[in-house]
C-alpha cells in the first residue's frame, strides 16, 4: 500500500450532512422519549447528553482522520490484543466491571459506562482486513486449498472474541460480530461455491436445531440451550400476545406504537403509548408514533444514502486495505440497523441492539463515529486519477 501519492486531505461533506441530520432526528426522538422514562430518570436530560457525545465524535473523526489508515494496519494486531484484554477483564470480573440485567459487558468509568465491545468491533474490522489483505498479497491467484486457509485465518480470529461476548452473555453482540466478518468474507475473493457451502451448511444447522426443539425437547433443554432467557426471546417474538405481561411485552407496546402511528403520525411530543426502553433500544417506534410512515420512511432513507456512501468510498478506493474497512463498517452498520428496525415491527427477535446514530447510548455513538472516521479517513486519502497515468 503506498500513499506516498495521496490528493489533499478532502472530507466527504455528503456523509457529514447526513450526521447532522440523524444528530437532529436523534435530539429530538430522545427528548420526546423523556416523559416515558422511569421516574429516577426524569431528572438526566439525555437529549442534551446525547448531542455532547455527538460533539465527543466529531472530536473522535477529526483524530481519526489525522492518522492514515495504513498506521492501522501495521497496529492491527496490537489492537486486537488490547480489546481482547478488555473482554477478559469482564470475564475475571476485574474491578470496575459492571452487570446489568445479567450480563458483565461494562466497565465504569467517570463519565460513565463504557462498553469494550463496541471498541473491538472495530478492531475486528481492522484486523481482519489487514489478515485479508495479506493473504491476496501472498496468493495473487488463490486455490480453494488458500480460500480455506484464509478462511481458517478469520475463524481462528474471530471464534476467542465470539467466546468471551457468549459468556456475558451478549447474544447482540455476537451477531454483528458475526455479520462484519459475513460481510469481509463476502469481499475478499473467497470462492462463492465455498460461500454458498457455508450458507447451506448454517441453514442446515438451524433447521437441525429447530426440529430438536420439536421432537427432542429434553435433550434441546439439556445440551444446547440451558438458559431460559434465551428462549424468552425467541418465545417474546414468535409468540407475543400468549406472553404479553413478560416475553412479548415489549414487542407488543412496540408494535403499538409504530401501528398507531399510521401514515403521517399524531405529531411532535404526542405519544399515547408507553414503550420500556424509549431512548435506547425502541427509538424507533417513538419516531414512527410521532411522524408516522413517512418519518420512519424519511429516517431508513437517511440509514440508506449513508450505507450508500460507504459503498461508494469502498469502491472508489484504489487500495485493498482501506475497501476492506469501509467494507467492514458498512456492514456492520447495515446489520445493526436491519436489526434493531426488524426487532421493533417484530420480524426479528429483540437483541437490545441500539439504532445506530439515533439511540442514546455513550461508547456505542462514539464507536459509530470512530468507524465513520475510518471511512472519511480513506476518502480523504483516495487519489482520483485520469486515464491510467500520474500526468
Amino acid at each position: 500500500m503506498d500513499h506516498d501519492r495521496v490528493s489533499k486531505s478532502k472530507l466527504d461533506y455528503h456523509m457529514l450532512f447526513l450526521l447532522f441530520l440523524m444528530a437532529v432526528v436523534s435530539a429530538i426522538a430522545i427528548h420526546s422519549a423523556e416523559p416515558m422514562l422511569p421516574e429516577k430518570l426524569q431528572n438526566v436530560n439525555f437529549a442534551s447528553k446525547q448531542l455532547q457525545w455527538y460533539a465527543i465524535g466529531a472530536v473522535v473523526i477529526a483524530l481519526t482522520m489525522i492518522i492514515d489508515y495504513d498506521r492501522l494496519f501495521q497496529i492491527a494486531w496490537y489492537l486486537y490484543g488490547f480489546g481482547m484484554l478488555l473482554l477478559l477483564g469482564l470475564e475475571l470480573n476485574v474491578p470496575g466491571s459492571v452487570t446489568i440485567k445479567g450480563a458483565t459487558s461494562w466497565y465504569h468509568l467517570p463519565g460513565g459506562n463504557f462498553q469494550p465491545s463496541e471498541l473491538m468491533k472495530i478492531f475486528m474490522i481492522i484486523v481482519l482486513s489487514r489478515i485479508i489483505v495479506n493473504h491476496r498479497e501472498k496468493y495473487p491467484e488463490p486455490t480453494i486449498s488458500d480460500d480455506f486457509k484464509l478462511l481458517g485465518k478469520i475463524a481462528l480470529t474471530v471464534l476467542p472474541p465470539l467466546i468471551l461476548l457468549a459468556k456475558q452473555p451478549d447474544m447482540g453482540m455476537s451477531m454483528v460480530f458475526m455479520a462484519i466478518t459475513a460481510t469481509l468474507v463476502l469481499v475478499s475473493g473467497i470462492r462463492w461455491r465455498i460461500i454458498f457451502g457455508i450458507v447451506f451448511s448454517g441453514v442446515t444447522m438451524v433447521a437441525t436445531v429447530v426440529f430438536i426443539y420439536f421432537y427432542f425437547p429434553d435433550f434441546f433443554h439439556k445440551y444446547i440451550i440451558q438458559e431460559d432467557y434465551q428462549l424468552n426471546r425467541f418465545y417474546g417474538w414468535l409468540a407475543p400476545y400468549e406472553y404479553s405481561t413478560d416475553q412479548g411485552f415489549q414487542l407488543i407496546r412496540s408494535l403499538m406504537a409504530i401501528g398507531s402511528g399510521e401514515l403521517y403520525g399524531k405529531g411532535l411530543g404526542n405519544l399515547q403509548v408507553y414503550l420500556p426502553e424509549a431512548h435506547t433500544d425502541f427509538v424507533f417506534g417513538v419516531i414512527s408514533e410521532q411522524f408516522g410512515f413517512v418519518g420512519s420512511s424519511i429516517v431508513v432513507s437517511l440509514f440508506f444514502l449513508l450505507i450508500y456512501r460507504m459503498i461508494h468510498i469502498a469502491l472508489e478506493s484504489n487500495d485493498l486495505y482501506g475497501s476492506y474497512l469501509c467494507a467492514g463498517v458498512a456492514g456492520m452498520i447495515t446489520f445493526q440497523v436491519f436489526q434493531n428496525i426488524g426487532m421493533t415491527i417484530g420480524l426479528l427477535p429483540i437483541t437490545g441492539l441500539p439504532l445506530p446514530f439515533i439511540s442514546y447510548g455513550g461508547s456505542s455513538l462514539a464507536t459509530y463515529m470512530l468507524a465513520i472516521g475510518l471511512v472519511l479517513n480513506v476518502h480523504s486519502r483516495t487519489r482520483k486519477f485520469m486515464f491510467s497515468s500520474d500526468e
